[in-house]
């Protein structure tokens, strides 16, 4: 279990305070989802739906980019 979980309702990471996902997490969510990309996209996408509603106040392309933007 990462100590780099997502804090909510603000999405800090628990493990170094930036925003979540960190660089951290997502190396680990990479390595932990090697060889399924599309299920670590879908997963991904589901904690973008939840992280919008939280921080409703956020740009939509600022929360696309920090959930979705690293993925390839």
């Amino acid at each position: 279990m990462s100590t780099h979980g997502p804090v909510l309702p603000v999405w800090s990471c628990g493990g170094c305070v930036a925003p979540w996902p960190c660089e951290t997490r997502r190396r680990e969510l990479r390595a932990e989802f090697a060889g399924a990309r599309v299920s670590l996209a879908l997963y991904m996408g589901a904690q973008l739906a939840r992280a919008a509603q939280d921080l409703h106040w956020m740009p939509a392309g600022l929360l696309h980019r920090r959930f979705l933007g690293w993925l390839r």
